[in-house]
């Protein structure tokens, strides 16, 4: 599931919460996961903290994720496989002049992690293809990729 906007977060807070028990993997951007701290009570601002309390609700099964998302930032990933401890990615720094839109980021991150995550691959490859998509997305105005680009090239 994805967060997607912050106000989904405040509007839909109980549809989202019994969909809770059932995700397994749950993608936000820092902005999302704020105001999904903010809605939940959690009294948390720390990103770090807000991924690990998220990673640790009430779950069906005994796996979720709650890899957040930021463009300027790190992407940190929460995942109960890895001990209940937040793992951080550097995410791909580009030039101001190369920042075209960033409209869809969010998308493509979820994208490329999930092209990797059905293929089998460990959670390190599916963020690094996430950030990959991400990065390539806010290069080019609109949300699309050159025709010839392919991950791993």
């Amino acid at each position: 599931m994805n967060l997607s906007a912050p106000f989904l977060c405040e509007f839909f807070k109980e549809p989202m919460m019994k969909a809770f028990p059932y995700i397994d993997i749950l993608f936000s951007n820092e902005t999302e996961a704020a105001k999904f701290s903010e809605v939940q009570n959690f009294g948390l601002t720390d990103i770090k903290e807000i991924a690990l309390k998220t990673a640790a609700l009430p779950k069906k099964n005994s796996k979720r994720a709650a890899p957040l998302s930021s463009p300027r930032a790190q992407t940190i990933l929460s995942w109960p496989r890895v001990n209940g401890k937040v793992r951080e990615f550097p995410v791909t720094r580009l030039a101001e002049e190369k920042l075209i839109d960033t409209n869809g980021a969010g998308d493509a991150f979820v994208g490329g992690f999930l092209a990797q995550l059905v293929q089998g691959q460990d959670v390190a490859e599916c963020i690094k293809c996430g950030i990959w998509a991400a990065t390539e997305i806010i290069q080019r105005p609109g949300c699309s990729f050159p025709p010839d680009l392919h991950y791993k090239d």
